[in-house]
């Protein structure tokens, strides 16, 4: 018997009593660490001992530190010699007795046999086992993709650093990009470095090289996403390296989740590298760069036969009206016509039994075949995936569409203002905002919190001054005051018509706002001109909740700057008038703001200058980028920018979280799908032995067969993709305008929203015909493992 052929034997006594020794180890060295504290110190190095590379940083570690800390007279803790001992030599003695119950067979006394020495086949005298080269390739592709990707988000988020671009960045231009297209650049780029990586060290070694690449993907691929997962977590890290990441940072942080985000991409570039292997082992497998795919599609669509188009026609049916309708009717149909042609063939054979015969054998040969039974339900649980897929993040899409127009309608895209204090210069100020590119309009704000009474309740609201010159071009709160009224009528409050008194006189009551009689000694006496207060702009749910209409009067109290009155200090309350009622569709805006002119803002609170100025851009998504370039422009500190993003972070943040999870359980189903394609690219093999075996007969490498059946799995996801798309399309393009209608009361919206994006539908299908590939992958490689002789011995 060859040493080759020795077998593995296993004394499991030994094993298990090794494993139980080996943790009593553990725990003694567990109780001396914790004696002495020292959990934080040995997480580390236990961390790093999983890793493969973790041996000689620790050696690199202790061999630079240790130096130091002697220096620095620093003592390493106190642990307990005996347990730490006793805990390593148990430790030890443990992984002695598993290596002793795993030992090698005897070889065999039986000779050689007549075959030895013989020459073998060229291929199998050129195999290798394991090919640094390729593991070069998987680890070193995985590793330099994961650079590219943090590298190129840098650049392109934050500009290249040179004195030649500095002027044309600082104008807007440059290499500056939006951190999210930066992204998107930079995810191209990386998953391109992965892919052709993995194409060449799988053309290098002419197979799939599992090992390889799963050390590859191990070793070099899993610190990077490490260490940005550990930078979330441990506040040193975050001090030395955040700052070079905060663009990465920014991005990973538009989910909520950074961590989740770094490991996604991580999982995309693995993908990217299977798929580079997958393709280069197809591509040279046999030998020599084959990327001829003519003859394979050809037996590809004669095999599976996806593209027929009662096949297509009755999947699309199922998909726009259901299961149960379009199966009765097709079981309906298929039924009657059965019926006929049996009655046809009944009738024939009574006059020529032959003619008969060969009718009943034709119409055997149209029933459909277990495997083509198959095939449409896998066409169709793809479409389904895609379908469901395309239509609730259209409709998820669409919310958040609708909550980001009402946001960015009621508030800014960019808020500028000081770290501490108001803005006294806010005219200087917006002199020079003005000149930088990008900006659409700007309008000067104060902001606070009051409480606003009235004759029927009380509660609590932000108060803003605004300026009704420019607000409009900021902010929708123009477009939103109802009944066709105007901010305007905050300029002129004496033409605010108050409910107390019909309008008789449009001159201004003397007084103004002092002259505050008491209500009942003036409905006691003649009736009096009703005093001019300063208007107030009000939300529709404010004014049910304090039950006023425009006219009516308002007291707003500011617990800030207090008065000093007979019994001490007093809050500071003055009166308004109700000058008009705004709707913007959001409860919070519409139940909780309030507006009046800027300089009333200023008198009742005592500011000079406002809180901060309003901004709006032309490219929403770009508003991070020009806030930063706005603070540039104003010299940097004491200014500060804020962007909607980072104003409204966690809502959207929960948004796009939400839509991804969404996302990922509805690709489950896609992936229920696949298991479909498994079975039915497996029953294709096994149909098919004879055939595989005389195509190889004939000279057709194993790659060529792989090629077929990885053929008839992209069919169907293709084919089930495509289905789904344009169901999914229809059903969004009936909802959109026939409409699901919802009660405003409780939903602010009249119908459900549909917002259709071309990426996320895009990308609705690509994973489809992703999964579809990947699950073809094994009845694939069983295929081309088909033997001629195996397949041929029962011909």
């Amino acid at each position: 018997m060859n040493s080759a052929e020795r077998q593995t034997v296993h004394h499991w006594g030994f094993i298990w009593t090794g494993a139980l020794v080996g943790l009593l180890g553990f725990i003694l060295l567990g109780v001396a660490i914790s004696g002495a504290g020292a959990w934080a110190e040995v997480s580390t190095a236990l961390g790093l001992s999983l890793v493969g590379w973790g041996g000689l940083l620790q050696v690199i570690d202790g061999a630079t530190l240790l130096p130091v800390q002697a220096a620095a007279g620093e003592a390493p803790p106190v642990l307990h010699l005996g347990f730490l001992l006793s805990g390593v030599l148990v430790w030890l003695g443990g992984w002695a007795l598993i290596a002793h119950g795993i030992r090698r067979a005897p070889e065999s006394t039986v000779g050689a046999s007549p075959a030895a020495g013989a020459t073998l086949y060229p291929r199998l005298a050129r195999y290798r086992d394991f090919y640094w080269s390729t593991l070069g390739a998987y680890g070193g592709g995985i590793l330099l993709a994961e650079l590219v990707l943090v590298l190129l988000q840098t650049v392109l988020s934050s500009g290249v650093p040179s004195t030649e671009l500095g002027a044309a960045r600082d104008a807007g231009g440059g290499l500056t990009l939006p951190p999210t297209g930066a992204f998107a650049i930079s995810l191209v780029a990386a998953a391109m470095v992965a892919f052709v990586s993995g194409f060449i060290g799988a053309s290098r070694a002419q197979r799939l090289a599992l090992p390889e690449a799963t050390i590859g993907v191990f070793y070099l691929g899993l610190p990077v996403p490490i260490l940005l997962t550990l930078m979330e977590r441990i506040p040193s890290l975050q001090l030395q390296l955040g700052y070079r990441l905060r663009e990465v940072t920014y991005v990973a942080g538009l989910l909520g989740r950074p961590e989740l985000a770094y490991w996604l991409t991580f999982t995309g570039l693995v993908l990217a590298l299977v798929l580079g292997i997958n393709t280069g082992f197809i591509a040279a497998g046999s030998g020599r760069v084959d990327l001829k795919l003519g003859f394979e599609l050809f037996v590809a669509r004669r095999h599976v036969a996806v593209f027929r188009p009662s096949l297509l026609l009755g999947t699309l049916a199922v998909l726009m009206f259901g299961i149960i309708p379009p199966l009765l009717v097709y079981f309906i149909i298929r039924a009657a016509e059965a019926a006929v042609e049996r009655t046809r063939i009944r009738s024939l054979g009574l006059s020529d039994p032959l003619a008969s015969s060969e009718a009943l054998h034709r119409l055997k040969l149209r029933e459909q075949s277990p495997t083509m039974m198959m095939t449409a339900l896998s066409v169709g649980g793809v479409g389904v995936g895609v379908m469901a897929l395309i239509i609730v993040l259209s409709v998820m899409s669409g919310f958040e569409a609708d909550l980001q127009k009402k946001i960015l309608g009621t508030n800014a895209h960019a808020v500028v203002s000081r770290y501490a204090g108001d803005l006294p210069e806010y005219a200087k100020v917006m002199e020079t905002i003005r000149k930088v590119p990008g900006i659409a309009g700007q309008t000067p704000f104060i902001i606070n919190q009051v409480m606003i009474a009235s004759e029927g309740n009380v509660d609590g609201v932000i108060i803003k001054g605004i300026d009704p010159a420019t607000v409009g071009e900021v902010t929708d709160l123009p477009q939103n005051i109802l009944g066709g009224g105007s901010l305007d009528i905050l300029y002129t409050p004496e033409k605010i018509l108050s409910r107390a008194m019909p309008e008789e006189d449009d001159a201004p009551a003397k007084g103004g706002a002092e002259d505050s009689g008491d209500d009942i000694i003036r409905r006691a006496g003649k009736p009096t001109k009703p005093a001019v207060l300063p208007g107030i702009v009000i939300g529709r749910e404010l004014a049910a909740s304090l039950r006023v209409v425009v006219g009516d009067r308002v007291n707003v109290v500011s617990p800030l700057g207090t008065e000093l009155g007979p019994t001490g200090p007093i809050p500071k309350s003055r009166a308004f008038r109700v000058a008009a009622v705004f709707y913007s569709g959001m409860y919070e805006y519409d139940s909780k703001f309030v507006y009046i002119l800027l300089k009333e803002a200023q008198d009742f609170f005592n500011i000079q200058g406002a809180t901060g100025i309003e901004l709006k851009v032309f490219d929403i998504d770009d508003a991070r980028r020009i806030a930063g370039q706005v603070v540039k422009a104003l010299g940097g500190y004491p200014y500060r920018a804020r962007d909607w993003g980072e104003m409204n972070k966690n809502l959207f943040s929960a948004l796009r979280l939400e839509k991804l999870v969404m996302g990922i359980i509805l690709s489950i189903i896609i992936v229920v799908a696949a298991g479909l394609i498994v079975a039915t690219v497996i029953m294709l093999v096994l149909e098919k032995r004879k055939e595989i075996s005389v195509l190889k007969a004939l000279g057709v490498s194993d790659g060529g067969i792989v090629k077929i059946f990885l053929a008839e799995g992209l069919q169907i996801g293709v084919a089930g993709g495509l289905l789904g798309l344009f169901s999914g399309l229809a059903w969004c393009v009936f909802i959109e305008k026939v409409g699901i209608k919802l009660d405003p009361e409780v939903y602010y919206i009249p119908a459900l929203p549909v917002r259709i994006e071309p990426l996320q539908t895009v990308l609705a299908v690509v994973i489809a015909v992703l999964v579809t590939y990947l699950a073809s992958i094994y009845p694939a490689l069983k295929a081309s493992s088909v033997e001629p002789v195996e397949g041929l011995k029962a011909e």
